[in-house]
């Protein structure tokens, strides 16, 4: 008895960037990242990103909030987080370090892969903040890098949170993503 080989496609950054569309790369296996959003998830988004831009207004440092953007962790990973902080210059079409929070906000299609994969890919990066946002529960789980695992510090609708990123210290107000 023959069992069957199961050969995947391999792709890397060089085949990435010439695809047409918005695709995420995890471990050269490509996920499509369509179709777009649906508005709610969209409006949570642009409040999200304008919570922090708001609050890092009033820091005297390095760090900006960005939408979506190729986060290549190496040359067959590349992710697109919702929203992004990142404390540093971007000198790439691409951020090629750590960033210093990422955001997913859930889509039925991207669950899974947002909750497990990119968890675990975030972690293993180091990534100070992981921000899962649930537009149909309308919850925030804030997990907090700690000793290189993630810690769930909060989960509510109402949540709040004290980020520190380099010489700042903000409070953010997630119950106000919702409005």
């Amino acid at each position: 008895m023959s069992s069957a080989v199961k050969i995947l496609p391999y792709y890397t950054y060089e085949d990435y960037k010439q695809w047409e569309g918005r695709w995420e790369l995890i471990e050269g296996i490509p996920y499509a990242m369509s179709p777009l959003p649906v508005p709610k998830h969209q409006r949570v988004g642009a409040n999200l990103i304008a919570e922090f831009r708001q609050a890092l207004k009033t820091c005297n440092n390095n760090c900006k909030v960005y939408q979506p953007l190729d986060y290549k962790v190496k040359e067959d990973t590349i992710l697109q987080p919702d929203m992004l902080v990142v404390c540093g210059d971007i000198f790439k079409k691409f951020l090629d370090f750590t960033p210093s929070l990422v955001a997913e906000i859930l889509s039925p299609s991207t669950a899974l892969k947002d909750r497990h994969t990119k968890f675990e890919i975030y972690q293993s990066q180091g990534v100070p903040y992981f921000l899962i946002i649930n537009c149909d529960a309308e919850t925030v789980e804030i997990y907090d890098l700690q000793n290189g695992r993630y810690e769930l510090v909060e989960s509510s609708r109402e949540a709040q949170f004290t980020f520190q990123f380099e010489n700042c210290t903000i409070l953010i107000r997630l119950s106000e993503i919702w409005d």
